[in-house]
């Protein structure tokens, strides 16, 4: 199996165990009654089903986002250019067209 295939369904499954623990502290912690709302209806489980796959597909997708985003090589080049001065105070011939004396710069 390809390196990039074996690290997506790693992570992928790392991100469904993440939306398992969320969930379960959700419903531990009964945010906004969930337990309630979940476990008095017969419908409960759907909705149980629902709210685990969906922050699956959550955290899973940023998991592997995260991951990817470290993947980036190092760059060993040196950084910051090579130091050498830079002449910048030699003089430079510029015309002046009739159009620019007319509007003249206001200081």
């Amino acid at each position: 199996m390809p390196k990039l295939v074996r690290l997506y369904i790693t992570h992928v499954l790392i991100g469904f165990a993440l939306s398992a623990a969320f969930v379960a502290a959700l419903l531990y912690m009964n945010v906004a009654n969930l337990w309630h709302l979940i476990s008095a209806s017969d419908m409960g489980w759907v909705a149980l089903i629902m709210l685990f796959m969906f922050n699956g597909i959550v955290f899973s997708g940023v998991q592997f986002a995260f991951v990817i985003m470290r993947l980036g090589d190092d760059d060993k080049t040196p950084k910051g250019g090579k130091r050498i001065p830079v002449a910048t105070d030699i003089p430079v011939r510029v015309e002046v067209t009739k159009a620019a004396q007319r509007h003249p710069v206001k200081r």
